[in-house]
């Protein structure tokens, strides 16, 4: 073999590792685009999966925040309700005060003192003492003194007792409500008994009664007034 034979071999040889080289470094380049692209792709989805998960997690917080929201302005709708029918409520009670503040009028004499007397009857029912201590408004001793008798006739001949002990206590309950004593204690008339010994104590003035009339009428009144609706 000549010089030009082996000249040709060896540049076969080169072209045959040139090209062999070329393709091998073809498919390295195809397979590292691939590998990238199917990277990348895991990437993106994996990215779209942070942001859909950040949105979800977003929504759900702007959805709690609505309904948190939605139970305050219920919540606040409720107490707003229930405020306007206690307002109510107390309105009417404050005007049946002001009502049974004529009850003891001088214009109203001689049933005020029939009055007075079955209050005191009605006391000395419930405590059931022979001797007891009365206390009333200043204004009422006169009209309270004219009953004793027969208040304690009555109520011998109703409990078939001896007729007990009364006596009025000189210490007097406040006067009717007045301009000039609007935030002080008062009293609309009514009396209050005692056992001697101050244990057992029966409050029958009219503004006690009236309190205890309304609160027994409390559910009635409200289911009168607002129905279902009473929270």
């Amino acid at each position: 073999m000549n010089d030009v034979d082996v000249s040709k071999q060896i540049q076969q040889m080169v072209r045959f590792i040139r090209q062999e080289a070329e393709e091998k470094a073809n498919e390295i380049s195809v397979s590292a685009e691939e590998e990238f692209n199917i990277e990348k792709l895991q990437l993106v989805e994996a990215e779209k999966k942070k942001i859909r998960q950040e949105y979800e997690r977003k929504q759900k917080q702007v959805e709690v925040r609505r309904k948190i929201e939605y139970s305050m302005q219920l919540n606040a709708s409720r107490i707003k309700v229930l405020q306007a029918q206690d307002d109510l409520v107390n309105s009417m009670k404050e005007a049946a005060s002001k009502e049974i503040q004529h009850v003891s009028h001088e214009h109203h004499h001689h049933s005020y003192k029939h009055l007075l007397k079955d209050l005191i009857i009605q006391g000395l029912l419930r405590l059931k003492e022979p001797s007891v201590l009365l206390r009333c408004r200043e204004h009422d001793l006169h009209l309270v003194n004219s009953v004793l008798d027969s208040v304690k006739e009555e109520y011998a001949e109703k409990a078939n007792v001896y007729q007990p002990e009364i006596i009025v206590d000189h210490v007097h309950l406040p006067p009717a409500p007045s301009h000039h004593h609007a935030h002080g204690p008062f009293c609309s008339g009514g009396v209050v008994l005692a056992s001697r010994d101050g244990k057992i104590v029966f409050e029958n003035t009219l503004d006690a009664r009236l309190d205890v009339v309304f609160r027994r009428k409390l559910p009635q009144i409200r289911k009168s007034l607002f129905g279902s609706i009473t929270g």
